[in-house]
């Protein structure tokens, strides 16, 4: 059976705009996700980020045979920068699916991935009944924004980051959605 073309929807909070990628993202997706600050805290961002990895990856947000939905936090309207950082549902068997993203340091702190996060739980745009996600250890604040978003610590493990070329102690969370 051929799978329906995705069409993302837009969401729009207090403080920003959740859109899909666009080739004018470029340049922003680059140089944040090129910062070790950012790379650091996440399984698949290589750093330094090599030539054409930022373009690859809006491409790849953009193929309709894609099993992750990505959306820009998008401040542009609220007198931020069009790309504050990027939130992704992927897609798993059963309904179910792992929540991941990252925010641009200089924003980091002021509640907007809490924004993006709650917003995407709120309308469930991939109809998953269980959300999981996974934090480092060492990045409490994550690990705190789970909790308060409704996941329930599941337990502890290790994921591989490539921009760290080593192994880092993690956490895995899951939600049941309602």
């Amino acid at each position: 059976m051929i799978e329906p073309i995705r069409v993302q929807s837009t969401f729009r909070t207090k403080r920003l705009i959740l859109r899909p990628t666009r080739k004018s993202d470029l340049g922003l997706i680059g140089l944040y996700a090129g910062d070790i600050r950012v790379s650091g805290h996440t399984r698949s961002i290589p750093h330094p980020l090599p030539p054409g990895a930022a373009e690859a990856f809006i491409e790849q947000t953009q193929n309709l045979a894609r099993t992750e939905d990505v959306w820009v936090l998008d401040g542009s309207d609220f007198g931020l920068d069009e790309v504050l950082g990027v939130i992704g549902l992927k897609r798993l068997d059963r309904r179910q699916g792992e929540l991941g993203y990252w925010l641009a340091p200089a924003y980091w702190g002021v509640g907007l991935a809490r924004e993006a996060v709650g917003t995407l739980i709120g309308a469930n745009p991939q109809a998953s009944t269980t959300l999981f996600a996974e934090v480092f250890q060492e990045n409490a604040r994550s690990a705190k924004l789970l909790t308060d978003m409704g996941f329930s610590y599941l337990g502890e493990a290790e994921s591989y980051c490539v921009a760290r070329q080593t192994t880092v102690a993690s956490w895995t969370y899951l939600r049941k959605m309602t």
